[in-house]
């Protein structure tokens, strides 16, 4: 850039000292003062920049800022000079012109001013002002000036009244309003709504269609001029778009938008898809498959991701809840009925965007069907299938649901190690960290040695070449990575915590649980009104029967409070009201808008329930939350989620099954250790309960993942440090 601004301003200076210096003949009387104040004008200029020499500073180049400081002074005093001399200006235009110069040397310092123009377009400025003045002078459109220069430029020299009468000021306004359109892109609605009568009109919307079809698709419905004006566009995306937008199914069908633009599938052929669940779904499948192979391609399909949204919404919404609600039932074919007629790719997708939402048994066995169904039950000719989309979430996945070693298995050793080293590659690819956060994760749950120092050693391969690149963002992940990966193996002697300038990963300081007058830690508790959970309540309440708590009883909630031991603490739990009249929901609501009015904050929050109910408890998460244990099954995939409101918190979850006796068996030790004033000592508490634990109650323990072992929320935590002192 700073190149370009040389080669301009080197030519404003060949244009100003190619003419010499023009000598100021006499000056009557009555235009004395106007040239006065052009004079006053132009010292303005030269001392914007708080500066008391002669020389204005346009930029950070001494060889630019003399160039355009010579152009201000020698090219402005040599067209008032021109202006008194020229024989065809009447005295009363040559004031007219003189106060006209004036206002086009203030308008460029009040712009200026306030950083809506560059020092560097001072000359054009006046080089285009000189040029437009000749035109005028001989009746003539100043539209080409406008046209070439920038829209500041042309915005100030419209604005002047020299050029009011100007016979092109029309098609100048056309030109400036397409250049405003063209210069924001993203506005261009908001832009031309009031100025639908520009011939331009028409291409600027077929522009932004290409953009920001859904906005536009918004703006179809709605019966107003602009709404009309997209509707009777001629273009041939923006018809197809306004006529989806007059269907009463038109959301259903824009994600089909590119193919229907290209007319490779019709209206007609997609609503007939519609008239039937899974016949939709398959038809969502089949075309992201064709756009992520387009993508591989370097083509981007129109409203991609609006096919992935709407896949994920029929993913979960049609099969997956169907498959959880149906977790009790003993018979597979019974459970899993409604997938019978899904592909391997079609089940492929239900795993990596019903994610969030798929129990433990349901993803169990979605897996065991996609290789069941495949003919050649190989995991490399699945991931070829679909074109590796979203290959990073499924890996994750079967990391996180004790899958990967048989995935791994289902390929030769040598794809399987490339399958790895990719999976670490390219991770500062995305403007998201979903990518690193999605490898964080899986790495805490591989157990093959051999597989992590693979992972390892093309992390610090990829860290290396980062730094040797100067790329940044890579440099932070991979080496949060590095660090982060070295220090969960204890024979590494590393603390990440100290190495990443983050918070305690390995130990919970009961001071940070504290309120900050108090000094007394507020628990939350949250329950549900089904039958486990008046089960678990009465068990949670059993477990505090005891010298050291008072139980105080509330309609809504109760509070058990500590009466001995070094630190107060108060556990509000909502009682588990009948679910069916949403009592419970009435209840945690009432709690949480009690401790708002006591400005009470809980720094400890404990789900207990099953996963269903996580959702909500998370939306109703403190964002004073310090230590959050999600008692639920799989409540590790809800990690991400939980990290955007409690963006520094330590989380204990399950990646399969959670259990009722290995939840309140950690709320009693970590309570306890709390009112005895003793800091968590996560690898120490973790070794103690895997000692209380036998058979499956200890199998279901083992997917338990403690705060020290949650490398994904700690990978997030330590990048937003970096940046943050990147900031600094």
């Amino acid at each position: 850039m700073k190149n370009i601004y040389l080669v301009v301003c080197t030519l404003l200076w060949m244009s100003a000292t190619a003419q010499p210096e023009i000598p100021m003949p006499k000056v009557p009387f009555m235009r004395e003062l106007s040239h006065f104040k052009i004079d006053k004008a132009q010292q303005k200029v030269l001392h914007l920049n708080m500066t008391a020499d002669s020389l204005f500073k346009a930029s950070n180049n001494d060889e630019i800022n003399q160039q355009v400081t010579h152009h201000l002074l020698r090219t402005v005093n040599n067209l008032q000079a021109e202006i008194e001399l020229d024989t065809l200006i009447s005295e009363g235009d040559k004031y007219r012109w003189l106060r006209s110069l004036e206002t086009v040397l203030l308008d460029f310092a009040a712009m200026y001013q306030v950083r809506l123009m560059k020092g560097v377009q001072l000359g054009d400025l006046i080089t285009a002002y000189k040029t437009c003045m000749q035109l005028q002078i001989h009746n003539q459109s100043i539209d080409p000036i406008i046209a070439q220069h920038e829209l500041e430029i042309g915005n100030i020299l419209l604005s002047n009244e020299a050029f009011e009468n100007n016979i092109g000021k029309k098609d100048c306004e056309n030109t400036l309003a397409l250049k405003q359109c063209l210069r924001y892109p993203d506005n261009i609605l908001k832009i031309v709504q009031t100025q639908l009568h520009r011939p331009f009109v028409d291409s600027v919307i077929a522009l932004y269609a290409f953009k920001h079809p859904e906005q536009l698709y918004n703006y179809a419905v709605v019966k107003n001029d602009l709404g009309l004006k997209i509707r009777q566009s001629p273009h041939p995306l923006v018809k197809t778009i306004a006529q989806l937008a007059k269907m009463g199914t038109g959301r259903m069908l824009f994600p089909f938008l590119d193919k229907l633009y290209k007319k490779e599938i019709t209206p007609a052929a997609v609503s007939k898809a519609l008239e039937n669940e899974e016949t939709y779904y398959k038809l969502l499948v089949k075309t992201q498959i064709e756009y992520t192979e387009r993508l591989v391609q370097g083509d981007t399909p129109l409203v991609r991701l609006a096919l992935s949204e709407k896949l994920k919404d029929k993913a979960t919404s049609v099969f997956i809840d169907e498959i959880n609600a149906l977790h009790d039932q003993k018979q597979e074919a019974v459970r899993f009925k409604i997938l019978n007629n899904l592909t391997p790719a079609e089940l492929y997708y239900l795993c990596v965007l019903g994610e969030e939402e798929i129990y433990t048994s349901s993803y169990l066995g979605v897996y065991k069907r996609i290789f069941e169904r495949l003919k050649i039950p190989r995991s490399d000719t699945l991931l070829e299938m679909v074109h590796f989309d979203y290959y990073r979430k499924f890996i994750k996945m079967a990391a996180a649901f004790n899958t990967l070693d048989d995935f791994l298995k289902r390929m030769d050793t040598a794809d399987a190690q490339a399958l790895m080293q990719r999976f670490v590659s390219d991770l500062a690819a995305k403007e998201t960290l979903e990518d690193a956060v999605d490898v964080a994760n899986s790495f805490a749950s591989i157990t093959n040695e051999a597989l992590k120092k693979l992972i390892l050693q093309k992390i610090q391969a990829n860290l290396k070449e980062a730094d040797s690149l100067h790329h940044v963002k890579e440099k932070n992940i991979y080496h949060i990575l590095n660090t982060i990966f070295l220090s969960s193996d204890s024979t590494n002697n590393m603390d990440a915590a100290s190495l990443l300038g983050i918070a305690p990963v390995f130990t919970m300081p009961v001071a940070n649980l504290q309120d900050t007058l108090t000094k007394q830690i507020i628990i939350q508790q949250f329950f549900y009104g089904d039958k486990d959970g008046n089960n678990v309540f009465k068990t949670f309440l059993s477990s505090f029967k005891n010298a050291n708590w008072q139980i105080i009883q509330k309609p809504e909630w109760v509070e058990v409070k500590s009466v001995k031991g070094k630190i107060p603490i108060v556990i509000y739990a909502n009682k588990p009201l009948d679910e069916l009249k949403d009592l419970d929901a009435q209840a945690q609501k009432s709690l949480c808008n009690y401790l708002d009015s006591l400005q009470l904050a809980p720094t400890v929050v404990f789900h207990r329930g099953h996963s269903y109910y996580l959702k909500s408890t998370i939306e109703q998460l403190a964002e004073s939350a310090q230590l959050i244990l999600l008692g639920s099954c799989g409540g590790y995939q809800s990690l991400h989620t939980v990290l955007q409101i409690c963006p520094t918190a330590q989380i204990i979850s399950s990646k399969q099954v959670g259990t009722g006796v290995i939840n309140q068996a950690m709320i009693n030790t970590i309570t306890e250790n709390l009112r005895l004033g003793k800091d968590l000592q996560w690898i120490k508490l973790w070794k103690d309960f895997g000692k209380q634990f036998v058979g499956e109650s200890k199998e279901r323990f083992d997917d338990y993942v403690p705060p020290h072992k949650n490398l994904g929320a700690i990978f997030i935590i330590a990048y937003n440090k970096a940046i943050e002192n990147t900031q600094h």
